[in-house]
Protein backbone atom coordinates (compact mmCIF):
# COMPACT_ATOMS: atom_id res chain seq x y z
CA UNK A 1 0.00 0.00 0.00
CA UNK A 2 1.18 3.51 -0.76
CA UNK A 3 1.53 5.80 2.22
CA UNK A 4 0.76 9.06 0.41
CA UNK A 5 -2.16 7.62 -1.51
CA UNK A 6 -4.09 9.56 -4.15
CA UNK A 7 -1.95 12.68 -3.95
CA UNK A 8 -1.04 12.99 -7.60
CA UNK A 9 -3.49 13.68 -10.38
CA UNK A 10 -3.47 10.27 -12.08
CA UNK A 11 -2.79 7.73 -9.32
CA UNK A 12 -6.27 6.79 -8.06
CA UNK A 13 -6.70 3.01 -8.04
CA UNK A 14 -10.21 2.40 -6.65
CA UNK A 15 -9.68 -1.18 -5.47
CA UNK A 16 -6.51 -0.31 -3.59
CA UNK A 17 -8.12 2.78 -2.12
CA UNK A 18 -11.03 0.65 -0.92
CA UNK A 19 -8.52 -1.66 0.76
CA UNK A 20 -6.73 1.22 2.44
CA UNK A 21 -5.07 4.53 1.68
CA UNK A 22 -4.59 8.19 2.50
CA UNK A 23 -6.59 10.92 0.79
CA UNK A 24 -5.52 14.54 1.13
CA UNK A 25 -8.50 16.89 0.92
CA UNK A 26 -8.60 20.70 0.88
CA UNK A 27 -11.59 21.16 3.19
CA UNK A 28 -14.05 23.79 1.95
CA UNK A 29 -15.27 26.74 4.00
CA UNK A 30 -18.34 26.01 6.13
CA UNK A 31 -17.92 22.22 5.81
CA UNK A 32 -17.33 20.20 8.97
CA UNK A 33 -14.60 17.58 8.90
CA UNK A 34 -17.33 14.94 9.23
CA UNK A 35 -19.07 16.41 6.15
CA UNK A 36 -15.94 15.54 4.15
CA UNK A 37 -15.80 11.98 5.51
CA UNK A 38 -19.53 11.51 4.82
CA UNK A 39 -19.09 12.72 1.24
CA UNK A 40 -16.23 10.29 0.62
CA UNK A 41 -17.67 7.23 2.36
CA UNK A 42 -19.93 5.82 -0.37
CA UNK A 43 -17.77 6.62 -3.44
CA UNK A 44 -14.60 5.19 -1.83
CA UNK A 45 -16.51 2.11 -0.69
CA UNK A 46 -14.19 1.18 2.19
CA UNK A 47 -15.65 -0.43 5.32
CA UNK A 48 -14.03 2.27 7.41
CA UNK A 49 -13.09 5.87 6.67
CA UNK A 50 -12.12 8.69 9.00
CA UNK A 51 -10.10 11.89 9.29
CA UNK A 52 -6.93 12.64 11.22
CA UNK A 53 -7.54 15.96 12.93
CA UNK A 54 -10.65 18.13 13.03
CA UNK A 55 -10.82 21.48 11.28
CA UNK A 56 -13.47 23.94 12.47
CA UNK A 57 -16.24 24.69 9.92
CA UNK A 58 -14.94 28.23 9.28
CA UNK A 59 -11.40 26.94 8.62
CA UNK A 60 -10.21 25.64 5.26
CA UNK A 61 -7.22 23.59 4.24
CA UNK A 62 -5.54 20.26 4.64
CA UNK A 63 -7.58 17.36 6.01
CA UNK A 64 -6.01 13.89 6.00
CA UNK A 65 -8.62 11.19 5.41
CA UNK A 66 -7.83 7.50 5.85
CA UNK A 67 -9.70 4.58 4.32
CA UNK A 68 -9.74 0.86 5.06
CA UNK A 69 -6.66 -0.50 6.82
CA UNK A 70 -5.15 2.96 7.01
CA UNK A 71 -7.71 4.06 9.61
CA UNK A 72 -5.37 2.31 12.06
CA UNK A 73 -2.82 5.04 11.29
CA UNK A 74 -5.13 7.95 12.16
CA UNK A 75 -3.56 8.53 15.58
CA UNK A 76 -0.13 8.58 13.95
CA UNK A 77 -1.17 11.32 11.53
CA UNK A 78 -3.00 13.25 14.26
CA UNK A 79 0.17 13.47 16.33
CA UNK A 80 2.13 15.25 13.57
CA UNK A 81 2.91 18.98 13.92
CA UNK A 82 0.63 21.42 12.05
CA UNK A 83 1.10 24.65 10.12
CA UNK A 84 -1.59 27.31 9.75
CA UNK A 85 -1.99 30.70 8.13
CA UNK A 86 -4.75 33.16 8.89
CA UNK A 87 -5.93 36.53 10.13
CA UNK A 88 -6.40 37.76 13.69
CA UNK A 89 -8.81 40.69 14.04
CA UNK A 90 -7.97 43.14 16.82
CA UNK A 91 -10.32 45.37 18.79
CA UNK A 92 -13.13 43.00 19.80
CA UNK A 93 -13.79 39.49 21.13
CA UNK A 94 -16.34 36.80 20.35
CA UNK A 95 -17.71 34.02 22.61
CA UNK A 96 -16.43 31.36 20.21
CA UNK A 97 -13.10 33.15 19.59
CA UNK A 98 -13.94 33.21 15.85
CA UNK A 99 -16.75 34.42 13.57
CA UNK A 100 -19.17 31.64 14.55
CA UNK A 101 -20.49 34.29 16.96
CA UNK A 102 -20.83 38.06 16.77
CA UNK A 103 -17.98 40.41 17.77
CA UNK A 104 -18.56 42.29 21.03
CA UNK A 105 -16.74 44.44 23.60
CA UNK A 106 -15.25 46.79 21.00
CA UNK A 107 -11.97 48.38 22.12
CA UNK A 108 -9.47 50.82 20.55
CA UNK A 109 -6.57 49.27 18.65
CA UNK A 110 -5.07 52.06 16.50
CA UNK A 111 -2.42 52.86 19.10
CA UNK A 112 -0.84 49.40 18.87
CA UNK A 113 2.54 49.39 17.11
CA UNK A 114 4.24 46.74 15.04
CA UNK A 115 6.84 46.37 17.76
CA UNK A 116 4.14 45.65 20.35
CA UNK A 117 2.61 43.04 18.08
CA UNK A 118 5.94 41.32 17.53
CA UNK A 119 6.73 41.39 21.26
CA UNK A 120 3.33 39.83 22.00
CA UNK A 121 4.04 36.88 19.69
CA UNK A 122 7.07 36.01 21.84
CA UNK A 123 4.76 35.40 24.82
CA UNK A 124 3.16 32.56 22.87
CA UNK A 125 6.22 30.95 21.30
CA UNK A 126 7.69 27.74 22.70
CA UNK A 127 6.10 25.44 25.30
CA UNK A 128 3.05 27.21 26.79
CA UNK A 129 -0.11 26.39 28.73
CA UNK A 130 -3.24 27.01 26.67
CA UNK A 131 -6.88 26.89 27.71
CA UNK A 132 -9.17 25.49 24.98
CA UNK A 133 -12.22 27.54 23.93
CA UNK A 134 -15.45 26.89 25.83
CA UNK A 135 -17.02 26.37 22.40
CA UNK A 136 -14.96 23.27 21.58
CA UNK A 137 -15.62 19.55 21.16
CA UNK A 138 -13.74 18.62 24.34
CA UNK A 139 -15.89 16.53 26.68
CA UNK A 140 -16.77 17.94 30.10
CA UNK A 141 -18.93 15.89 32.48
CA UNK A 142 -19.87 13.57 29.62
CA UNK A 143 -20.99 16.35 27.26
CA UNK A 144 -19.26 18.38 24.57
CA UNK A 145 -18.07 21.72 25.93
CA UNK A 146 -19.83 23.63 23.15
CA UNK A 147 -23.17 22.03 24.12
CA UNK A 148 -22.79 23.33 27.68
CA UNK A 149 -21.65 26.75 26.44
CA UNK A 150 -24.61 27.07 24.07
CA UNK A 151 -26.94 26.17 26.93
CA UNK A 152 -25.55 29.13 28.87
CA UNK A 153 -23.69 26.99 31.40
CA UNK A 154 -20.26 27.91 32.68
CA UNK A 155 -17.53 25.77 31.14
CA UNK A 156 -14.32 25.45 33.13
CA UNK A 157 -11.66 23.81 30.96
CA UNK A 158 -8.16 23.26 32.29
CA UNK A 159 -5.11 24.72 30.58
CA UNK A 160 -2.92 22.13 28.90
CA UNK A 161 0.61 22.12 27.52
CA UNK A 162 1.14 22.79 23.81
CA UNK A 163 4.15 23.92 21.82
CA UNK A 164 4.08 26.78 19.31
CA UNK A 165 7.31 26.53 17.33
CA UNK A 166 6.65 29.54 15.08
CA UNK A 167 4.32 32.53 15.49
CA UNK A 168 5.19 34.84 12.60
CA UNK A 169 3.33 38.00 11.58
CA UNK A 170 3.32 38.13 7.78
CA UNK A 171 1.30 41.33 7.24
CA UNK A 172 -0.13 44.03 9.48
CA UNK A 173 -3.14 46.05 8.30
CA UNK A 174 -4.88 47.01 11.53
CA UNK A 175 -7.25 45.79 12.71
CA UNK A 176 -6.17 42.72 10.70
CA UNK A 177 -2.96 40.88 11.57
CA UNK A 178 -1.92 38.11 9.17
CA UNK A 179 0.10 35.25 10.62
CA UNK A 180 1.77 31.89 10.12
CA UNK A 181 1.94 29.39 12.98
CA UNK A 182 3.59 26.00 13.35
CA UNK A 183 2.50 24.09 16.43
CA UNK A 184 2.01 20.78 18.17
CA UNK A 185 -1.14 18.74 17.94
CA UNK A 186 -3.87 19.91 20.31
CA UNK A 187 -3.17 23.61 19.79
CA UNK A 188 -6.25 25.80 19.35
CA UNK A 189 -5.52 28.70 17.02
CA UNK A 190 -8.78 30.30 18.17
CA UNK A 191 -7.41 30.37 21.72
CA UNK A 192 -4.11 31.74 20.44
CA UNK A 193 -5.95 34.62 18.73
CA UNK A 194 -8.02 35.34 21.86
CA UNK A 195 -5.00 35.22 24.19
CA UNK A 196 -2.99 37.40 21.79
CA UNK A 197 -5.70 40.07 22.05
CA UNK A 198 -5.74 39.80 25.84
CA UNK A 199 -1.98 40.29 25.93
CA UNK A 200 -2.31 43.42 23.78
CA UNK A 201 -5.16 44.73 25.94
CA UNK A 202 -7.54 45.32 23.04
CA UNK A 203 -9.18 41.93 22.52
CA UNK A 204 -9.00 39.81 19.36
CA UNK A 205 -10.68 36.95 17.56
CA UNK A 206 -9.78 34.60 14.73
CA UNK A 207 -11.12 36.01 11.47
CA UNK A 208 -9.70 33.48 9.02
CA UNK A 209 -7.79 30.18 9.24
CA UNK A 210 -6.22 27.79 6.75
CA UNK A 211 -4.28 24.62 7.59
CA UNK A 212 -1.36 24.40 5.20
CA UNK A 213 0.66 21.44 6.48
CA UNK A 214 0.41 18.33 8.63
CA UNK A 215 3.87 16.88 9.10
CA UNK A 216 5.33 16.65 5.57
CA UNK A 217 1.87 16.66 3.93
CA UNK A 218 1.04 19.95 2.17
CA UNK A 219 -2.27 21.48 1.16
CA UNK A 220 -0.79 22.08 -2.32
CA UNK A 221 -0.91 18.30 -2.80
CA UNK A 222 -4.53 18.00 -1.68
CA UNK A 223 -7.64 17.50 -3.80
CA UNK A 224 -10.76 19.57 -3.72
CA UNK A 225 -13.77 17.36 -2.98
CA UNK A 226 -15.08 17.86 -6.54
CA UNK A 227 -11.73 17.01 -8.17
CA UNK A 228 -11.30 13.86 -6.13
CA UNK A 229 -14.79 12.51 -6.74
CA UNK A 230 -14.62 13.22 -10.48
CA UNK A 231 -11.27 11.47 -10.86
CA UNK A 232 -12.38 8.55 -8.69
CA UNK A 233 -15.45 8.13 -10.91
CA UNK A 234 -13.31 8.17 -14.06
CA UNK A 235 -10.90 5.65 -12.53
CA UNK A 236 -13.81 3.31 -11.73
CA UNK A 237 -15.09 3.61 -15.30
CA UNK A 238 -11.64 2.79 -16.66
CA UNK A 239 -11.38 -0.26 -14.39
CA UNK A 240 -14.82 -1.47 -15.50
CA UNK A 241 -13.86 -1.16 -19.20
CA UNK A 242 -10.62 -3.06 -18.63
CA UNK A 243 -12.54 -5.80 -16.87
CA UNK A 244 -14.83 -6.34 -19.90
Amino acid sequence: MQDTYSIFMNTIIPDQLKEGGVILIDKPYRWTSFDVVHKLRKPVGAKKIGHAGTLDPLATGLLICCSGAYTKKINEYQSLPKEYTGIIHLGAVTPTYDLESEPEQQQPFAHITGEQLTEATKKFTGPILQTPPAHSAIKKDGKRAYELARAGKEVDLKARPVTISTFELTKIELPEVHFRVTCSTGTYIRSLAHDFGQELGCGAYLQELRRTKIGDYKVEDAWSITEFLELLSKAKEAEAKNAD
